[in-house]
């Protein structure tokens, strides 16, 4: 008789399959947040109503013992489309005939879920050595001084650098006296990551790094881009707390390697918690070689229910002084529960 007809291949291989399972020992953690506002937004005097979905999003990570002193780390998190239930993006098909014409035909998908944040990694006491697609170590140095993030004052409506990349092999030091580093490149894979019209093949067309200290009141952060979405771009960050006061910082330069972008910019913000109630204000402003000029201010404020649930509400100006003068307004109302 032979040995397959005992012992099935299927029934072996998902013996084997169900072996690391129950010899790791596994810690996974599902996690996410609903955040929907009403805003009233108002472009140059013409204003609309919006219901808002704000980065609403679900996620999962998780963690297995490779030996004694390994572990595999693991992350998945996507945008949920919580307003309207779908997202709609644009896809183009082209064809080429016999005789060279190319003619090419646009269509659009629809889609629940868009990707945010999904990376592995094998860490130790020593950091952490990972991969995917994440945010910028220079995007996560500025951590929370950004009080209306994924709403309209958020950061990314008035400075660079606030961007979550494709391709990113980065490694992430254990924090040690508070001190943590991170390093990462990018792999321009046949694209032109850099901004200069050739084709980058290279293991580090991208650079981004991050230094920062976290003490029991304060961080501090110094960050970078090199060749990161076509810029070069250096910031710093600072955030203090004094009893029920919070103060943030942030400067920055950047310039793109075209060479026709050159700017600076200052950022301030300031909350304060009385109770359960979190009054707060930021103010940002970045200045340009080519007489560029923009300006963020909000104002708001938070009310928990609970650790989980907050409503919560605000005033936005975004002003653009290059010329055109736009001024974009908005004020709204929303709630945020995280699980």
């Amino acid at each position: 008789m032979k040995f397959w007809s005992i012992f099935p291949l299927g029934t072996i291989a998902i013996s084997i399959s169900l072996l690391p399972i129950s010899l790791a020992r596994a810690e996974e953690n599902l996690y996410g947040k609903l955040n929907l506002s009403l805003v009233n937004t108002s472009v140059n005097e013409s204003d609309e109503w919006k219901l808002n979905r704000n980065a609403s999003r679900i996620g999962f990570t998780g963690k297995r013992s490779l030996s004694d002193k390994l572990l595999i780390h693991y992350s998945a998190e996507f945008e949920i489309y919580a307003d309207d239930g779908n997202k709609t993006t644009k896809n183009t098909i082209c064809s080429q005939s016999v005789n060279g014409d190319e003619s090419c035909l646009v269509g659009s998908d629809k889609t629940t879920f868009s990707q945010r944040n999904i990376t592995i990694g094998i860490g130790s006491n020593l950091g952490k050595l990972w991969a995917g697609k994440r945010d910028t170590p220079t995007k996560v140095a500025q951590t929370k001084i950004d009080l209306f993030n994924d709403l309209e004052g958020d950061i990314k409506n008035t400075f660079e650098g606030e961007n979550r990349v494709s391709n990113m092999i980065g490694i992430t030091t254990s924090r040690l006296n508070g001190l943590e580093a991170t390093l990462v490149v990018v792999p321009g894979e046949g694209n032109d990551a850099n901004g200069d019209r050739i084709d980058d093949g290279g293991l580090a067309d991208g650079v981004g790094y991050s230094l920062n200290y976290t003490g029991d009141n304060i961080y501090l952060a110094i960050a970078g881009d090199k060749e990161i979405d076509n810029q070069d771009l250096l910031r710093l960050v600072a955030r203090y707390r004094i009893d029920a006061l919070t103060l943030g910082f942030m400067h920055q330069k950047n310039k793109d390697n075209g060479g026709t972008l050159d700017e600076k910019g200052s950022f301030l913000s300031t909350s304060f918690k009385i109770g359960n109630t979190v009054l707060k204000a930021q103010y940002g402003r970045v200045t340009g070689n080519d007489s560029k000029e923009e300006e963020t201010v909000s104002m708001g404020t938070d009310y928990k229910i609970t650790k989980d649930t907050k409503f919560y509400g605000f005033y936005t100006e975004n002003r653009d002084f290059d010329g055109s003068n736009d001024k974009q307004q908005a004020i709204g109302i929303g709630i945020e529960q995280k699980f």
